[in-house]
């Protein structure tokens, strides 16, 4: 008999598909991939919806953490072109824990996004279905699934639109802003594994450097400047932020603010983000 199981990565798709999926699948197996590096807000939310599921979401943690990887890949900071992360923090231990069982993945890409791909392992004992895709389930219908369960969205949404790491390269600039005025203490821890591979890569001194083709490679988490750049244009970022909301509003008359926060943040940066961490 197949296994079935369900990933929650702590954003409102997988949220959303997991309660949908309550009374569909009985049996069915949460899990949540943990690096150990989220926000506090992902594990909040996580409790929330173990009570509305009445199940528990079971913790996949790698047998060696993100301070470990690091080491691994000194002078190489995950990024978009190397996402070691989430082979190594992600994948590798939901596939160790699926073994050779028979199993049925449930992901959550909507009807609206059917181009966009989750995780589809290329294991033969593993299957995907898209059940939002398969019932025609689209953005607003992931909001009122949420919304008549009583947890609604994840704190993070007031400033972030995308869960994953507390540090992740596909945080837009303002997101950046949001993560060290909402928690400082993780934007420092950000800004020294960003300083040590400076370091490491032989930058001296202030890590506001010279180099243009090191800021574009793998030693910064932003691209093009580090995070100590960025921080100093908080008032340029933010303004630009708000000039980016006044036009997400006015396009789109009575959206909710999560998707006027979107819209905007997708104006400043519009790439895709890895949707084994974002769905």
């Amino acid at each position: 008999m197949a296994r079935h199981v369900c990933g929650i990565s702590g954003g409102k798709d997988s949220s959303a598909l997991a309660v949908y999926m309550r009374d569909r699948v009985p049996d069915m197996e949460y899990f949540f991939c943990d690096t150990g590096a989220e926000l506090p807000e992902t594990y909040a939310y996580l409790s929330k919806l173990e009570v509305v599921l009445g199940r528990p979401i079971i913790r996949l943690n790698s047998t060696r953490s993100f301070d470990h990887y690091f080491e691994v890949f000194r002078g190489t900071l995950p990024s978009p072109q190397m996402r070691w992360c989430t082979s190594l923090l992600k994948i590798k231990p939901l596939e160790e824990w699926i073994g050779d069982d028979d199993v049925i993945s449930y992901v959550a890409i909507r009807s609206d996004e059917g181009n966009r791909k989750g995780y589809v392992s290329t294991k033969a004992n593993i299957r995907t279905v898209f059940p939002f895709i398969d019932d025609d389930v689209d953005h607003d219908g992931v909001l009122k699934i949420l919304q008549d369960a009583g947890i609604n969205l994840p704190d993070y949404y007031k400033w972030r639109t995308r869960s994953g790491c507390y540090f992740c390269f596909f945080q837009r600039k303002a997101e950046w802003v949001g993560l060290a005025d909402n928690h400082p203490d993780l934007f420092k821890r950000a800004v020294a594994i960003e300083q040590k591979i400076l370091k490491d890569a032989g930058v001296s001194g202030d890590v506001s450097f010279e180099s243009n083709a090191m800021k574009g490679g793998h030693y910064t988490w932003s691209q093009g400047e580090t995070l100590t750049e960025l921080l100093s244009r908080r008032k340029e970022i933010m303004e630009r932020h708000a000039k980016s909301l006044k036009r997400a509003k006015s396009r789109r008359k009575n959206l909710p603010l999560v998707d006027v926060l979107a819209d905007a943040l997708d104006d400043e940066d519009e790439s895709t983000p890895c949707t084994v961490c974002h769905l």
